[in-house]
């Protein structure tokens, strides 16, 4: 095991290694890899542990899934700052892996894709990156760094993806499994999920709107003023005197499309609170009400990009995560295709309605971050060939005990759907509760319950041996 650093912050002690993993597994066997075999990448990871047990190599690992798509692990401050770290910490050393492309592990972005000539070979290379590979890299891991010991793994969103594929193609690397929001629905379907959450999107927007009525007339003056403003080129040639849209410090212009995408944090907490503040201070003139005249202040700018920006792989492999071996129909922008049989989410409808997780093909024409996938996406949405992430006759026999928060009233992953799927899968058992958002697992009570209940039923009997 290489060690690159060690050192400690309040509360936690923390290493961090690397190892270099195959760009393409195809051919090649977890755990049998060496670097001269073809092109890799760098997989980066973090132990912690507690102050107390630093080098207690008799605790059982518990490696971390982290959501996304192409989200890098928790970066903690202390063991509270992520609220399940405090309580894993107190039976397990934990495993932070940055999944491949994200953090430290052979990070991938905009600069990365500029150096493939072709959109062929941007899309070849971006679908390296989906649960076929990262489960592989994490099997890899276990067999050669960890003298191959069956571990737990702790699934958040995108990480409950990852554990079924987990316990799809290597069962026997894990002795138990947690998930939180994160149950997709076997068999995968892309088009069949913004089917579910198109309609809770809207209804957010409703309660939004219940909550803090007075921002349906702020919203308004701001969509208004950017749907009067820009054009295409004929309309600027005819109309030259019509507004522009407001830039992003970025440099990216703020449309209407972009202002409903400020709904994609109503799926966690506080989530009205943030968006509601964000508008309160839209207005530059008088006392800050609303004013189609006034033009947006540069704090609302500055927040609006902030809170509408994301990491480089999120939005490009979004729709991807549901591709699952040989597709009878490309995916062709499945959000869009929803969306465009609901008018009720056009910009010019008032009140405005926000959109939530769904990717869109406008990102990759206004956000100069995700220009430089376009061509790869046009690809990709024409695609119908993935790696197989989901084994439903593998998961239907499985054996290793899988406990599982469901959040009744989650805008991201349909529970109805997860209720669905879990049904199916040998040794589950689920909390359904809608006391949490999708994030519920960051403070102290989701992963300290998860695993009470599984201790209490047994199911951690292989762990503590």
């Amino acid at each position: 095991m290489t060690l690159l650093h060690e050192y400690y912050i309040p509360g936690l002690h923390i290493e961090e290694h690397s190892i270099p993993v195959p760009l393409d597994w195809s051919g090649k066997v977890p755990g049998d890899y060496s670097r001269a075999s073809g092109d890799s990448l760098s997989l980066f990871y973090r132990v912690l542990s507690a102050p107390e047990h630093a080098h207690d190599t008799k605790l059982p690992l518990l490696v971390y899934l982290q959501g996304g798509p192409g989200g890098a692990g928790p970066r903690p401050i202390d063991p509270s700052d992520d609220g399940w770290i405090a309580e894993a910490i107190k039976h397990f050393r934990v495993i932070l892996p940055d999944q491949r492309g994200t953090g430290r592990s052979s990070h991938v972005n905009a600069q990365i894709m500029a150096r493939f000539e072709r959109p062929e070979d941007q899309a070849a290379h971006l679908k390296h990156f989906l649960a076929d590979s990262i489960v592989r890299d994490f099997e890899h891991l276990r067999r050669t760094e960890f003298d191959a010991a069956p571990w737990v793994t702790l699934g958040q969103s995108y990480g409950g993806f990852l554990t079924l594929t987990y316990l799809s193609l290597f069962p026997q690397g894990l002795v138990a499994s947690f998930t939180c929001g994160g149950i997709p629905h076997v068999p995968a379907d892309a088009r069949e999920v913004y089917e579910h959450t198109f309609p809770r999107m809207a209804a957010k927007t409703r309660q939004y709107y219940a909550r803090y009525p007075q921002d349906r007339a702020r919203v308004a003056a701001v969509a208004d003023r950017l749907e009067h403003a820009g054009g295409d080129d004929a309309t600027l040639l005819t109309q030259p005197m019509l507004p522009v849209l407001p830039m992003l410090p970025n440099g990216d212009p703020l449309s209407v499309e972009r202002l409903q995408t400020l709904g994609g944090s109503f799926g966690m907490k506080p989530s009205f609170e943030r968006v509601h503040w964000i508008f309160d201070g839209a207005f530059l003139d008088s006392d800050g009400e609303p004013s189609n005249e006034s033009a947006p202040s540069s704090e609302f700018l500055t927040a609006v990009e902030s809170a509408t920006a994301s990491n480089p792989l999120y939005w490009p492999l979004q729709e991807f995560i549901y591709a699952d071996g040989e597709l009878e129909q490309p995916i062709g922008w499945a959000a869009q295709q929803v969306r465009d049989e609901h008018p009720e989410f056009g910009t010019e409808q008032r009140p405005l309605l926000f959109t939530g997780e769904a990717m869109f093909p406008w990102m990759f024409e206004q956000e100069r971050a995700l220009r430089p996938f376009r061509a790869a996406m046009d690809v990709l949405m024409a695609d119908t060939h993935f790696g197989t992430i989901y084994d439903a006759a593998q998961l239907a026999r499985n054996e290793v005990p899988l406990q599982s928060a469901v959040y009744f009233d989650d805008m991201y992953v349909d529970s109805g759907l997860q209720l669905d799927t879990l049904s199916r899968i040998g040794r589950s058992h689920y909390w359904v509760t809608n006391e949490f958002e999708h994030d519920g697992l960051h403070g102290d009570t989701v992963f300290r319950r998860l695993y009470g209940e599984a201790l209490d039923r047994g199911d951690l009997a292989g762990v503590f041996l």
